[in-house]
Formats: structure tokens, sequence, C-alpha cells
């Protein structure tokens, strides 16, 4: 297990982050009703939001509890999108949490014909490279498609982040800040995107991006 997992003694922490989190994101429009889920990653399984749970309203006593195996441990039924998650989790070791968010932007983009499916988003800033780098579109499956969640397993031992086809960003990192920062900065990018979508753009060339990969020792 890698070092982002938490011990018993840190669930009840974990929990009260979970919640600060949800609030923030909630508050500032990043997610709407109850859309949206979160997970952080436990020694003996993993905590989720529950399933029709307003972010903005959560209750860290009611956050669903898991087991590695998918079991409902305790708490509230968990989110109906707990396979996105699980599917992430079990490629990515170093994953401590999960961001998955109908963000405005980002599902704006989610939406759009003609990306490139390898890698949506162009590399506007340092920042997207350093806290996402590639970006691989994922087809649309229905909500709760189970199928899904074999499609993010192709491409999460790869990338911390995929985005869902008309529907919203998944978004993994070491520690449930890392993992909502992310979330932030590729919502900015797409946002980016969007308003220069009819402007000629410069992105970041390949020796620009390969000095950031060397300089910050980011994972590929």
């Amino acid at each position: 297990m890698s070092a982002a997992v938490a011990t018993g003694r840190d669930e009840h922490r974990l929990r009260e982050e979970i919640v600060h989190f949800g609030r923030s994101l909630f508050n500032r429009g990043l997610t709407a009703g109850s859309s949206g889920n979160i997970s952080v990653r436990l020694d003996d399984g993993w905590l989720l939001t529950p399933t029709n749970a307003c972010l903005g309203e959560l209750d860290p006593a009611e956050l669903a509890k898991l087991d590695w195996d998918g079991r409902h441990v305790s708490g509230a039924q968990p989110s109906k999108e707990a396979f996105l998650h699980r599917s992430m989790y079990e490629e990515r070791a170093g994953a401590g949490a999960i961001v998955h968010l109908h963000s405005t932007h980002s599902a704006a983009v989610s939406c759009m014909g003609g990306l490139d499916c390898e890698d949506c988003l162009p590399p506007l800033t340092a920042y997207f490279v350093m806290k996402i780098g590639k970006l691989p579109l994922i087809p649309y499956y229905r909500p709760g498609d189970p199928a899904l969640g074999d499609a993010i397993r192709g491409l999460a031992r790869k990338h911390c982040a995929v985005l869902l086809a008309n529907h919203g960003p998944v978004v993994s990192g070491t520690t449930l800040d890392a993992a909502v920062y992310a979330t932030e900065e590729l919502e900015e990018t797409a946002k980016l995107f969007l308003l220069l979508r009819d402007l000629p753009t410069r992105p970041l060339n390949d020796a620009q991006i390969d000095e950031l990969v060397r300089v910050f020792k980011l994972q590929r």
C-alpha cells in the first residue's frame, strides 16, 4: 500500500476532510445539486460520498465505507459510481483520493466533437502539465454502467485523470487535497480552452514539457 493509505487513527480526520472539500467545491460552483463524488483510501478499504448526496451538505458519520471487494461496510448507501473509484484505485497504487465532478467547463469540453481521444486538452499552462499531464477521453457510457469501470481501468495506470464523454472528469491524487487541486486545475484549463477556441493559441511545446518533467520529476 502507498504512503497515502490511512490508518484507523486517521479515518476521523479524513472524514472531516471530505466534508470540508465537498463544501468548498459546492460553494464555489464546481459541483451542483447531488452531482459528483469524492473518495479517500484507507488501510482497510475506502470512504465514499453517499448516493444522491449534495457535496455541500455531507455528514462525516454518514460517509459510506467499502472494502476492497466493493462491499458496503458501513454508513449511507454509496454512490452508484463507486466502480469508477474502485477501478482507479486498483490500477493506481499511489492514489490516496479520487474526485469526480460534473464541473461546468470540463463537462462542456466532454460534450465537444473532434477532440483527440488520447489527449483532449492542450498543454496551455505549465500547471496543467504538472497536475494532470495528458487527459484521455473515455467514450460515452450511461451513468452506472459497469463497463465504464473497465474503460477507466484500461487507462488509469498511465493517467492520473480521465474525462468521461458527456459527463465529466475523474481525477486521482496522492492525497485528497492533491486530487482536489488537480481537479480545479483541469477545470481552469477547460475554461481557458473554451475561451480561446476561436483564437490562435500557443500550447507548450515538447521541449518545454520535457523540461517540466525533468525539473519537477513528473510521472508520465
